[in-house]
């Protein structure tokens, strides 16, 4: 292998809590909620699939069926999305609404999985090409910086920047063109069947993890450097 792929929520980052993501924007904007206040809102935010990168609605409304579909081709589609099931949940302002969907954006927000930086240290100091290909609808790239990672990742294809979502081949034929990496020599990993497993129609090997709180999964990305050898393969030397 010479390429590695990566999904981004739910593979190398996981978003905070539903009740913690809820809490910080309640203190942002200083609305008082008691704590049984807060935690049953939090359950209803949590059924209402509102949180981007956290659970999908128990129940998808056929207002808003249409748009959920699509919501990774754009920035705009994926702000109705999300702020269309978080306005089911009635909370203490209207304007929270928008403050939750500009939350998860926050660096902040979102936790590495304890392994991702030295899985993607291991593959960059092996001279192995590193992409994150992610159904997204805003720009993540300051997430990578805030935590450290940015400088282990060669390309990102996001699908609002594309007008495009996984499994649509497109995406992940732009990362392996970026990397210059042949589809037989890359793997993807994901966490979605459905949507990473599209790069195995390309010609890609794919790898799946399972979608954990960090703390519960602390080294499910390690078999990553056994797959591509990077375990074992000496270190490419570094260039005066």
């Amino acid at each position: 292998m010479t390429a590695v792929l990566f999904d981004f929520s739910g593979t190398l980052f996981r978003i905070e809590s539903t009740e913690s993501w809820l809490r910080a924007v309640l203190a942002e904007a200083g609305v008082p909620l008691s704590e049984a206040g807060l935690a049953q809102a939090a359950r209803a935010l949590e059924a209402a699939g509102a949180q981007p990168g956290g659970a999908f609605p128990a129940t998808l409304p056929a207002e808003l069926s249409d748009v959920w579909a699509v919501r990774d081709e754009s920035a705009e589609l994926h702000r109705a999305a999300y702020t269309g099931l978080s306005r089911r949940v009635t909370l203490p302002d209207p304007a929270l609404h928008d403050a939750l969907y500009e939350r998860h954006m926050d660096p902040r927000a979102w936790s590495p999985y304890p392994d991702a930086a030295r899985v993607l240290r291991t593959l960059h100091e092996h001279g192995i090409g590193v992409g994150v290909v992610s159904n997204i609808g805003w720009d993540l790239r300051p997430v990578f910086r805030e935590h450290g990672l940015d400088a282990y990742v060669d390309t990102y294809v996001l699908s609002y920047e594309h007008g495009v979502q996984k499994p649509d081949p497109r995406l992940f034929t732009t990362a392996l063109e970026a990397l210059g990496a042949e589809p037989a020599q890359t793997l993807m990993v994901g966490d979605s069947r459905s949507a990473d497993g599209g790069a195995a129609a390309v010609g890609c090997r794919v790898h799946f993890v399972d979608h954990l709180p960090v703390a519960e999964r602390p080294d499910a990305l390690l078999p990553v450097l056994d797959l591509v050898g990077a375990a074992r393969r000496p270190a490419a030397p570094t260039q005066a």
